[in-house]
């Protein structure tokens, strides 16, 4: 069974951080390029940032650029997100998503690229 499963979420304060992590299992990931996304009630599902399966190339939204810094650690199957000066605008359910195409072209930032998805974490930033 294929699963992606967020962690690192919570409550805190803005100019503050957070990590959150995915934890990948049900088949190999490492040649994936993966993903962030983030959603509030308001809004629709919107991009965050990719990693493509080598981890050699990178791409963040504008609204997070020089704040947030992905990674991944394929011998752990792990994604990370580490999330600096936080803003209230931040907050979100935040989601890991794996596109097994592993290919890293203008699409990955669009939800249809990607084929899994986790059930997301609570990020709260409070002003």
């Amino acid at each position: 069974q294929v699963q992606l499963v967020e962690s690192g979420g919570g409550l805190v304060q803005t100019g503050g951080s957070l990590r959150l992590s995915c934890a990948a299992s049900g088949r190999t990931f490492s040649r994936d390029a993966m993903g962030w996304f983030r959603q509030t009630p308001a809004k629709e599902r919107e991009f965050v940032a990719a990693i493509s399966s080598r981890g050699i190339t990178i791409s963040y939204a504008d609204s997070v650029k020089g704040r947030f810094t992905i990674s991944r650690d394929n011998s752990k199957n792990m994604v990370y997100l580490q999330m600096n000066s936080l803003k209230p605008e931040d907050t979100a359910v935040y989601y890991c998503a794996a596109d097994s195409d592993g290919n890293f072209g203008p699409s990955i930032r669009t939800l249809i690229q990607y084929d899994y998805w986790g059930q997301g974490t609570q990020v709260t930033v409070s002003s």
